[in-house]
């Protein structure tokens, strides 16, 4: 016996006991029941002593359907007994069940409830053992298993049998089974002292079993130095490709490329030949572009936006190839996706991102690269923009940005939205986010941070003051116009 009983639900979710089923439940059921020892007997006809709290298990099978099952049922009750496990999975008979019910006993049935009683009693008096034999197992686990992270957590997972993940700091899985825990706090967890980025191991551990706790957090303590030298290594390896990467770009755009390195390019999969669109993303200091660069992948993959991305200064330099001169339409599309990645990333990095015009071959590359950085740092000033410049669109839109800042402009565009002056929810600031976000409701949402109806609601409201339809591009056009030169003098 010991001190620190099991309780019988946690064992029931014990992965020794997965064979194990209910068969019968008081009204409170097998929550908070506690075990505190393991008594075993032959058959439905023996003698039960005193046995508080204790699980017993009846050895060999009888016939559920006379009385002796329900004589058994009432000695276990009177004994004080936690639950009674019989042979065998079947169900009992009505009278049987209700009995059990009413004397408060859980029945439970089993294909060998001696090799069930036997774990039970395992982890109720040999919670030493039970330790150093998953410490051990896992050390074994560890040495052996190839691969990396993904494939060592996996293994864990399979010699623990229950599931194990590795986390950010978010809680946000980074490896283990889809989708991750759905409580990151109902887990044990133990710090990966590796890498910049905060991380733990954790195994999903039911409370109610201290032998099977003290054992995966000893299992834990083992398994963490093997999974931060797996994820150093991993580092390095990526440190190492984020090199080359890096400079390989820096000798495209800093002169003509000679053979080796279109060489060099051809074997990294840049294809130097054919049309490029640029994209630079900028993010402050305290953003590590090598550990965020899967953020950058996962925003690009999502928005459809297919561009090869490589670390650089403060963020990160990308491109879009096309084999053949693209169209109107296409450039159009790579624009909406590019523009949807960065609201994607604003989600989670406090990104600026650029975007260049059409260029072709290697200095064509440098070119839309360059022009990229400069829209970069622009953006990073525009929050009714989202944070993002297209250069494409810059050099017109510049022109007339300048002449609605002279005095002859102004006064006419007052004049034009004075409706919207005093009207609650800020209608100016609403109407120029969602102009400069190309009518979309749901970026306009996230720039001013509302929801997606709030702004629906307000642009109903304005076109109403207003008296104008947004679907005409000379309005959408006059109106754009105006709320830049009223926000820029105000």
């Amino acid at each position: 016996m010991t001190d620190a009983p099991l309780v019988l639900q946690a064992l029931l979710r014990h992965p020794d006991w997965a064979a194990v089923s209910v068969l019968a439940v008081p009204g409170g059921g097998p929550d908070g029941v506690p075990v505190r020892g393991v008594l075993t007997v032959a058959d439905l006809r023996a003698e039960v002593v005193t046995a508080p709290d204790a699980l017993l298990a009846v050895a060999l099978s009888g016939d559920r359907e006379d009385w002796h099952l329900d004589a058994l049922l009432r000695r276990a009750a009177a004994a004080e007994a936690a639950a009674v496990l019989l042979p065998g999975g079947e169900p009992l008979r009505v009278a049987s069940r209700l009995l059990a019910e009413r004397v408060g006993l859980t029945v439970l049935g089993a294909p060998d409830p001696l090799a069930a009683a036997m774990a039970a009693a395992r982890l109720l008096r040999e919670s030493d053992q039970v330790v150093a034999a998953l410490v051990a197992t896992t050390a074994a686990v560890c040495s052996a298993t190839g691969g990396g992270v993904d494939e060592l957590v996996a293994a864990l997972a399979a010699a623990w049998r229950r599931p194990v993940w590795l986390l950010d700091g978010a809680g946000d899985r980074l490896a283990g089974p889809e989708p991750g825990p759905a409580d990151p706090r109902a887990l044990l967890t133990r710090p990966v002292g590796t890498g910049r980025r905060p991380t733990v191991l954790a195994a999903a551990v039911p409370p109610g079993i201290p032998a099977e706790l003290a054992a995966v957090r000893a299992a834990l303590g083992v398994a963490t130095g093997a999974v931060g030298q797996r994820l150093a290594e991993n580092r390095l390896a990526v440190e190492r490709d984020a090199r080359l990467r890096m400079s390989l770009l820096a000798e495209l755009v800093q002169a003509e490329p000679d053979p080796g390195t279109r060489r060099r390019a051809l074997d990294a999969g840049w294809q130097l030949d054919g049309w490029h669109v640029g994209i630079r993303i900028d993010v402050p200091d305290t953003v590590d572009p090598l550990a965020m660069r899967p953020e950058v992948l996962r925003a690009f993959g999502t928005a459809h936006l297919h561009a090869l991305v490589v670390e650089q200064g403060r963020g990160w330099s990308a491109w879009t190839t096309f084999a053949e001169e693209p169209s109107a339409t296409e450039l159009h599309r790579h624009a909406a996706a590019a523009r949807r990645a960065q609201w994607l990333l604003r989600s989670t990095l406090p990104s600026a991102m650029g975007v260049g015009r059409l260029y072709r071959d290697a200095t064509g590359l440098a070119r839309t690269l360059g022009e990229a950085g400069d829209a970069a740092r622009l953006a990073a000033t525009r929050s009714a923009s989202g944070y993002f410049v297209h250069v494409d669109r810059l050099g017109l839109g510049q022109l007339l940005l300048a002449w609605t800042r002279t005095d002859t402009f102004l006064p006419a565009a007052r004049s034009l939205l004075e409706p919207l002056r005093d009207q609650p929810g800020d209608l100016l600031a609403t109407l120029t986010a969602y102009l400069d976000a190309e009518s979309s409701l749901t970026e306009t949402a996230a720039v001013l941070g509302v929801h997606r109806n709030t702004v629906a609601t307000r642009m109903a409201k304005a076109q109403e003051l207003l008296g104008v339809e947004l679907t005409d591009p000379d309005e959408r056009l006059a109106l754009h116009l105006a709320c830049r030169s009223v926000l820029f003098h105000s």
